[in-house]
């Protein structure tokens, strides 16, 4: 009997790829389509950026991001997020955040940290989780691995478009060639770090979805999934 088939096997499908590649919107709905738990693994990142700087750690501090991200107070609920019990939503999805989250994550400490927090939502009777290594690091043995992108002008639309929903009032034309900028500049830092790079895991299937709406990609990896189980 294989592993997967075995009692109390909790299975998983890792979405791996890139800043504003619509990673995050695709897990949460496949994870809801299938009645599994989701776990976006970049925000507890986020929140390790977010708690440093409101207790004025450094975000280059090692060791202090890593007690810190030890002792996190966060609670999950629904679409919310709570950090020392205060809701932390929008603070947490904004550009600096982002920044910060990529900037703490290239720290092994910080990454070890973490990890049990990460894998302690792997429940039955299913998880869906996405970030940047979760098919190589977290959850190397998933039944389904994906590697999720779309090109960086996309990208860049598509967070264009999320900070106009919030009331952003900016031209499109220097806010988008900002954006893209500030993605290549973290493309570049998390492919280069020497702990948990962004790479496409060998065994991942690649999915671009720069042509996509979002539910064609929900559709894809669902598909995908079906297979998987029919074999």
């Amino acid at each position: 009997m294989s592993a997967e088939r075995a009692p109390g096997f909790v299975p998983v499908i890792a979405i791996d790829g890139p800043s504003a590649s619509g990673k995050g919107t695709v897990a949460s709905l496949v994870a809801r389509q299938l009645g599994f738990h989701y776990l976006d693994s970049g925000a507890l990142y986020r929140l390790t950026a977010l708690a440093a700087e409101r207790q004025g750690v450094s975000w280059h501090d090692e060791m202090a991001l890593a007690a810190l991200a030890e002792r996190l107070s966060v609670r999950f609920e629904a679409n919310a997020v709570w950090l020392d019990e205060r809701q932390v939503d929008d603070v947490l999805r904004s550009e600096n955040m982002g920044a910060g989250a990529s900037c703490v994550a290239q720290y092994p400490a910080v990454r070890a940290a973490l990890l049990a927090r990460q894998r302690a939502f792997r429940r039955a009777p299913g998880l869906v989780a996405d970030g940047r290594d979760m098919a190589s690091v977290v959850f190397p043995d998933a039944s389904l691995k994906v590697f999720l992108t779309a090109s960086p002008e996309i990208r860049a639309e598509r967070r264009y478009k999320q900070l106009m929903e919030k009331g952003m009032d900016v031209k499109i034309d220097n806010l988008l060639v900002e954006l893209t900028r500030q993605m290549a500049e973290r493309d570049a830092r998390d492919a280069a770090r020497a702990v948990a790079p962004l790479v496409r895991e060998p065994t991942a299937e690649l999915l671009d979805t720069s042509a996509m709406t979002i539910q064609m990609a929900v559709d894809w990896v669902l598909a995908r999934w079906k297979h998987l189980q029919q074999v």
